[in-house]
C-alpha cells in the first residue's frame, strides 16, 4: 500500500510541477544544516488533480532555504489526527516538526485542519484551519506554509504573495512584450497586458489591487494604472521625453515618477484623486527611479548630481537631499527595505553589475550576487528575500537571494526572457 501510495504523490508532483510552472525554482546555494520538517500528504478529500497540498507546502518550505522536506518515500507512516502518531518515527527520521491534517469539502468549499508539531518535545505547536473553493487549493496551502514558517522561525511567511514582471518573447508580434502575474513560487502565471512595443517598470500599490507600468503603446514612454480587479487601464501621463519609473506612496494615494518635460530628467509626485502634478527635484542632474520610505515622508532616488549615479534621499516637507551610497562609482534603482533601515540597489565593482545590501544609518554595505549583468531589485514584504533579473546561459531570468546571502536561487522562464520583476506587499483577507 506504501509503494502505490508513493507512487501516487510522485506523479501528483510531477503533475503539479508540468502544469503549473513556466518559471519554475532552482535552488543554487542553501542555508546551512536547514531544520528537517515532514509534511504528510493530507487525509481526507483529495481536491483537484495537480493540487497536492502537501506538495506545495513542502516546496514552499524547502524553497525558504530554512527547512529540508523529509521526502514522502522516506515517511513511515501517513498520520491525519493526533492518535495516529508515533513520534519515535519522525525522530528516526530526523524530524524536528510535524504538519499533519485533514481535508473536508461542505457545499463548494474546501476546508483543511490542519496542526503543527514539535517532534522532540511531542507537542502540538498549534491548530489551524484554512477554507477555500476549489480554484484556491494552492492560496490554501501556501497559508499553511506562510503559519508554520512563521510559527517556527518568527518571521512573516511570504508564500501567499505574488510577483508581476515583464516577458520578452524575443520575436515581433502583437504579444511580443508580456506583462506577468504569477505566485511567487511560478505558478499560475497569467497574461495582464500584451504589447508589441516595450513595457517597463512594473508596480504595485500597496493594496494588491492594481499595478502602474510604462508602456510604449503610443509611441512614446507614457504611465499607466491598471486595476487588477476590473481589468481598466488609465494613462496617467503624456508629457514630451522622459515618462518613467512609477512607485505608489506607501497610502497608495499618490504615484511619484520621473518626467523631462521640462528638459532635465526630474522626479514629480501625482494625487490620483485630484490628479495634482507635484515637482520634487530641481537639479542639472539626472534625478531618477524614486522609491517612498515607509513612512512617506521621503523618496530615495538615483543621482548623478555628484559626478557619478548614486542613491540620494530627499524630504518631502523640506526638500533637503542628503546622498546614502558612497563605496564603488555606480550605485542605482534603490530599493527601501520595509523596516525603513536598509536599502537594496544595483552596485557596479569591477565593471559589473551586482545587488548590494546597505545599512543606511552606518553605510555598511554587503554586495549580495556573484552573477553578472543583476538589475531591478525588488524586496519582499517581509524584508528577508529579495528577486532581480539577472542573466543566465545568454536568456534573461529571475533570481532570487537572501538578505544575508546564505540562500540563492533562479526562477528560469520555459519561455521568454524575463525581466523587472515587482514583489507583491502582504495580501489582505477580503
Amino acid at each position: 500500500m506504501k509503494s502505490l501510495y508513493t507512487l501516487f504523490a510522485a506523479l501528483a508532483l510531477l503533475v503539479s510541477q508540468q502544469v503549473f510552472a513556466q518559471i519554475t525554482i532552482e535552488i543554487t546555494q542553501g542555508m546551512d544544516d536547514p531544520m528537517p520538517i515532514a509534511v504528510v500528504p493530507m487525509g481526507g478529500l483529495k481536491p483537484a488533480a495537480g493540487e497536492s497540498i502537501h506538495n506545495i507546502v513542502s516546496n514552499d518550505l524547502r524553497s525558504s532555504g530554512f527547512f529540508h522536506s523529509i521526502p514522502t518515500a522516506d515517511m513511515l507512516a501517513f498520520p491525519n489526527k493526533l492518535d495516529d502518531i508515533y513520534f519515535r518515527d519522525w525522530r528516526l527520521l530526523g524530524a524536528a516538526y510535524l504538519v499533519i491534517g485533514n481535508v473536508y469539502k461542505d457545499a463548494e468549499q474546501y476546508t483543511l485542519n490542519y496542526q503543527l508539531f514539535d517532534v522532540l518535545t511531542q507537542k502540538q505547536v498549534f491548530a489551524k484551519s484554512v477554507s477555500g473553493t476549489p480554484a484556491q487549493v494552492r492560496d490554501m496551502a501556501h497559508e499553511v506554509s506562510d503559519h508554520v514558517y512563521e510559527a517556527i522561525t518568527n518571521i512573516r511567511g511570504i508564500f501567499s504573495t505574488k510577483m508581476i514582471y515583464v516577458e520578452d518573447m524575443g520575436v515581433d508580434a502583437p504579444d511580443r512584450y508580456r506583462l506577468m502575474r504569477a505566485d511567487i513560487d511560478g505558478a499560475r502565471d497569467s497574461i495582464l497586458f500584451s504589447s508589441s512595443e516595450p513595457l517597463m517598470s512594473p508596480a504595485w500599490s500597496p493594496d494588491m489591487t492594481q499595478i502602474a507600468y510604462v508602456s510604449f503603446e503610443t509611441s512614446r514612454p507614457a504611465i499607466f494604472r491598471h486595476n487588477l480587479i476590473t481589468g481598466k487601464r488609465e494613462q496617467l501621463t503624456n508629457f514630451k521625453g522622459l515618462n518613467g519609473a512609477p512607485a505608489w506612496s506607501p497610502d497608495g494615494q499618490s504615484l511619484a515618477f520621473v518626467l523631462s518635460k521640462d528638459g532635465n530628467p526630474e522626479l514629480y509626485t501625482l494625487e490620483l484623486a485630484s490628479k495634482k502634478l507635484t515637482r520634487v527635484t530641481h537639479s542639472r542632474a539626472i534625478d531618477t527611479e524614486p522609491n517612498w520610505a515607509p513612512s512617506g515622508k521621503s523618496l530615495i532616488f538615483t543621482s548623478n548630481r555628484g559626478g557619478s549615479p548614486q542613491i540620494y534621499q530627499i524630504g518631502l516637507a523640506s526638500g533637503r537631499v542628503e546622498r546614502l551610497t558612497f563605496d564603488g562609482d555606480y550605485n542605482a534603482r534603490g530599493r527601501v527595505s520595509p523596516d525603513g533601515r536598509s536599502i537594496v540597489m544595483v552596485h557596479r565593482e569591477n565593471g559589473v553589475f551586482h545587488i548590494a545590501w546597505q545599512d543606511i544609518a552606518s553605510g555598511t554595505m554587503r554586495v549580495l550576487t556573484e552573477t553578472w549583468l543583476d538589475e531591478s531589485p525588488t524586496i519582499a514584504p517581509n524584508g528577508a528575500m529579495l528577486l532581480y533579473a539577472t542573466q543566465h546561459n545568454k536568456k534573461g531570468i529571475l533570481a532570487a537571494v537572501s538578505m544575508d546571502a546564505g540562500l540563492k536561487f533562479r526562477l528560469p522562464s520555459k519561455k521568454g526572457d524575463v525581466r523587472e520583476p515587482a514583489w507583491s506587499p502582504f495580501p489582505t483577507k477580503p
